[in-house]
């Protein structure tokens, strides 16, 4: 039987693909051309393989949450994004909770979270979550000490709680290094259109870098041993980062592969 030859570089930058990928920046460049092609035609794969997931949650009735944790500017909104944007809207949430209110400053801290949880047949994505408490909270004086110590006591029990309930918990850390960060703040600033992305934590986080690598430390080393484990995705190059946390996602839901879309 005679192999199917893939398709050549002439062949790739000779499609709507390939000449977008040319004509991305103001350079003309065939290696970010054939990247780009070969990043969308991957996308494109995965995402009708998304698609048959999500179906299978639908008619199994199950719920899941994903949580997407990470530094600002690591790319978690642009990862839940490419993993939302083919699927059914009627059967999926994203959660990005503003800071607490008054009332909810009194409650249980994990509570109103617990009132975004996902219906029979649904997937809630989490950008940012209960986590905050964990690395965000701590580094910029937004909870006491003891709020942090009672807060990394309870979230082992409490995650396991959700999953003995029958929940499916999938937790993504996007991870960038400090130089990195601070080009995507720059580009942040500089586009009109994303200004207003940036916030007052997202100015301090380059100065408080250190601190967040401390608390981040932590939060992995409190849940590697009891806790649902985290999947740590190396989120410098955006479009890698995007196809390796689908690919992740995927191979945590159980689902048949082989149905149509």
């Amino acid at each position: 039987m005679e192999m199917k030859k893939g398709k050549s570089v002439i062949d790739k930058l000779n499609t709507k693909l390939g000449i977008k990928g040319l004509l991305a920046k103001d350079s003309v460049s065939i290696d970010r051309s054939l990247r780009i092609y070969d990043y969308e035609k991957k996308l494109k794969k995965l995402q009708a393989e998304l698609i048959k997931m999500q179906a299978s949650v639908i008619e199994k009735n199950e719920r899941v949450i994903v949580l997407f944790e990470g530094r600002d500017a690591a790319g978690k909104g642009g990862a839940i994004r490419r993993i939302t944007e083919r699927i059914n809207p009627r059967h999926f949430r994203i959660v990005a909770l503003s800071k607490p209110t008054k009332e909810e400053q009194t409650q249980w801290y994990f509570q109103r979270y617990i009132e975004k949880f996902p219906k029979a047949g649904e997937i809630v994505f989490f950008d940012r979550s209960w986590y905050n408490r964990a690395v965000v909270e701590p580094v910029n004086n937004f909870c006491t000490q003891e709020e942090y110590d009672i807060f990394m006591s309870q979230v082992n029990d409490f995650e396991r709680m959700i999953t003995q309930s029958g929940i499916r918990l999938v937790k993504i850390y996007m991870s960038i290094n400090k130089k990195e960060q601070a080009k995507r703040f720059e580009d942040i600033q500089k586009d009109p259109l994303k200004q207003w992305k940036m916030t007052d934590v997202d100015r301090a986080a380059q100065e408080l870098w250190d601190a967040y690598t401390v608390y981040k430390t932590k939060m992995f080393d409190n849940t590697k041993e009891e806790g649902i484990p985290w999947k740590i995705i190396k989120a410098n190059r955006k479009t890698l980062a995007r196809i390796n946390s689908i690919e992740y996602l995927l191979s945590q839901i159980p689902y048949d592969r082989n149905r149509e879309v």
